[in-house]
């Protein structure tokens, strides 16, 4: 409700006085309000320079370089065309995500000002309006959200964190205390259930906070979403616990409760051995699967030294700041940005080619709903076209038919905008599964009341409004869901595919000697591995979208990839720290002598993953265990040890520990692939 009530509050303030003093282009101020993140105010109020500068640059794009190609249709038409890869480009590899969401809404709304037939003086004043009015939501957000700062950095991570474990551990408190089940408490983990931690991850790949740590807290929350999944579970079997159970909930219930407690007071959760009596339990998969999530929670943080200390220097520093260290070596940066292309090139094309320049919303509408983090395509284009409806059919038209007719003056007119904004707000913020439905219903709705100085009651112009913003949905579905399109439940397995390749290779890394270069190729692994553990997430989410004959094999699919998946991003957590042992970097050196043994055990870690990759693509492989591979590594280890008689150093034995926990999560993660691939 506070994040309601200060989006609302920005909002209602930027419409104020656009209203009052006649700026062009409220609307966009008023949505601006609602796109730049609030999630984390400190990471908002640090972007607010960029934020400006971006604006400043893209108004300088447009009015450069229109100069150049005004006077030649073919050429203007080509910049026009160019301007869309560049936005959408931008959209896919900028790290500041405010930034691309200003330039990709500067180029949408601006673009089409350079088509009409008036003075260029005209055009030129409409940009700078277009310019004013985004400064003005910039520094008003930024305003509001400076009046609400944390000023306690961390809070927007850690708080969802420890409310989720206060949840798990009330749960499992009340199972242990009376077998009644508590209604408050059922109800609240089925929220949080539904709510998932999409919203704070997402918090966490828009702020600052160093790559390490966003790593290690992005890991966190997906082991307790998944706890939550789990307990959500656990809801509908308690009262068939036995006593052996409780009194595992019992020990459960304590460990949670002291990592909450560690992570609230800001201090890495102790290490956790959640040994049972041996008794049996009525509810044995479900509570060892709580089990094995809750003691990997602490082995999330495997290190609290941070690789952004070894960053290089210079143009590459900056360069990393602005762009993903993948952004020209990804290829899905292309072909996003292609697609992209071609949805707003072709609803370019259309509006002017029927001469109904009313509906040039359909290039904002491609532009904008480029911008969300909702997983699942069908699910967007449900929750866009819904949201459409809602808002300019709806709430727009109704408005103008019933409410504004009867409206004398703006008091009037604030507390229907107020009313509308802060239902589309309140579904923004209800979940990332729900979100673009509200951003959609204040699009629709701003796009029609804020476009004109005055009560609007032409339906004219929410017909022609509407029209643009469903005609620009149908060209991103037709673009985004059927070119370069592959069902969700094939599209999870690849990804997952996909980054057990990519942590082969991460596997093996550092293959350069030259420290620069070694760090440049680990951080461009490290950013793509990390994009496809969200991706094979979001993707699980479109899976729930589709139907068909192999539904329920696509559903067993996605429940099995979805338990991978936390030993995976625990396995690529804990590989991240051991690669600055192999690098040798200042703090984390090793004996030389034990290169050769190291990267024979590296060798056998990238083969056990290709292995599980060629598994689920249906290749023969067979892998040993890496259990004996370890004990080589340590033997080797030791035996320099006793040659150099000497003890082994702090960071030799964190070395083998790491190792060895890698060891262990590989050997479980490919022994659960071979069990499901014989079963299958």
């Amino acid at each position: 409700m506070a994040l309601v009530a200060r989006m609302t509050l920005a909002a209602t303030l930027i419409m104020i006085i656009g209203m009052t003093f006649q700026i062009p282009f409220a609307f966009q101020g008023a949505l601006y309000a609602l796109l730049i993140s609030r999630e984390s105010s400190r990471a908002t109020l640090q972007s607010a320079t960029t934020i400006l500068l971006f604006t400043g640059i893209g108004t300088a794009y447009l009015l450069a370089l229109v100069g150049l190609v005004i006077n030649c249709p073919l050429i203007h038409f080509l910049w026009i065309i160019g301007s869309f890869f560049l936005a959408f480009y931008l959209i896919s590899t900028a790290t500041n995500y405010t930034a691309a969401v200003i330039f990709a809404t500067m180029i949408a709304v601006a673009l089409p000002l350079w088509d009409r037939y008036v003075p260029a003086e005209t055009s030129v004043e409409d940009t700078l309006w277009l310019c004013l009015a985004t400064l003005i939501a910039v520094v008003i957000t930024a305003a509001v959200e400076l009046a609400f700062v944390r000023l306690r950095p961390g809070d927007e991570i850690v708080l969802p964190i420890t409310a989720r474990l206060a949840a798990v551990e009330n749960l499992l408190t009340s199972s242990v205390e009376d077998r009644t089940a508590d209604p408050a408490i059922e109800q609240k983990l089925i929220r949080l259930q539904m709510l998932g931690t999409s919203l704070l991850r997402r918090t966490l790949r828009r702020s600052d906070y160093s790559t390490q740590y966003s790593i290690e807290m992005g890991g966190v929350a997906a082991l307790v979403g998944r706890l939550v999944d789990l307990s959500a579970a656990l809801i509908q079997f308690r009262s068939e616990a036995s006593t052996s159970d409780h009194r595992r909930f019992r020990n459960l219930a304590v460990a949670i409760g002291g990592i909450r407690n560690d992570l609230t007071n800001r201090r890495i959760p102790g290490s956790l051995q959640l040994n049972n009596d041996g008794q049996p339990a009525s509810l044995a998969p479900l509570l060892a699967e709580m089990e094995h999530t809750v003691a990997l929670i602490p082995q999330a943080f495997v290190d609290s030294r941070s690789i952004e200390e070894y960053l290089p220097s210079g143009n590459e520093t900056w360069g990393r700041k602005l762009f993903a260290c993948s952004a020209l070596r990804n290829p899905e940066h292309i072909q996003f940005a292609l697609r992209g292309t071609l949805a707003a090139s072709v609803s370019y094309v259309l509006y002017n080619a029927v001469a109904w320049p009313g509906i040039k919303t359909a290039v904002t509408t491609c532009l904008l709903t480029a911008l969300t983090t909702v997983g699942s395509s069908h699910q967007k284009q449900l929750l866009r076209i819904m949201g459409a409806i809602v808002g300019g059919f709806v709430i727009g038209m109704g408005a103008q038919i019933f409410i504004l007719p009867y409206i004398d003056s703006i008091a009037g007119f604030v507390v229907l905008f107020v009313a509308v904004t802060a239902v589309a707000s309140w579904f923004m913020t209800s979940s990332p599964r729900l979100s673009y439905f509200g951003f959609q219903v204040a699009l629709a709705y701003y796009l029609i009341n804020l476009s004109e100085f005055k009560m609007q009651i032409s339906l004219e112009l929410a017909r022609d409004r509407v029209v643009g913003i469903l005609l620009g949905l149908f060209i991103m579905w037709l673009v985004f869901d059927r070119l370069w399109a592959a069902p969700a439940a094939v599209e999870m397995r690849n990804a997952f595919v996909s980054n057990l390749r990519l942590l082969a290779r991460f596997s093996r890394e550092p293959l350069s000697k030259d420290l620069k270069t070694a760090v440049i190729e680990s951080l461009t692994l490290r950013d793509t591995i990390s994009s496809n553990l969200e991706k094979v997430r979001a993707l699980g989410d479109g899976v729930l979208f589709e139907f068909g004959p192999s539904r329920s094999r696509d559903l067993a699919l996605r429940n099995r990839i979805r338990q991978w998946q936390v030993d995976l991003r625990m396995l690529f957590i804990t590989r991240n720290a051991l690669w600055k042992y192999r690098a040798r970097l200042p703090g984390f050196e090793l004996p030389e002598a034990t290169e050769a043994a190291e990267k024979e055990f590296d060798k056998r870690v990238a083969e056990s993953l290709n292995s599980m990759a060629d598994r689920m693509d249906g290749k023969a492989s067979q892998t040993d265990t890496l259990t004996s591979a370890y004990s080589q590594l340590e033997q080797a280890v030791s035996d320099i040890s006793s040659k150099r008689q000497n003890q082994l150093t702090p960071q030799t034995q964190s070395f083998l520990l790491l190792s060895r926990r890698i060891a262990a999560l590989t050997d479980s993660l490919q022994k659960e692939i071979r069990l499901s691939a014989s079963l299958s």
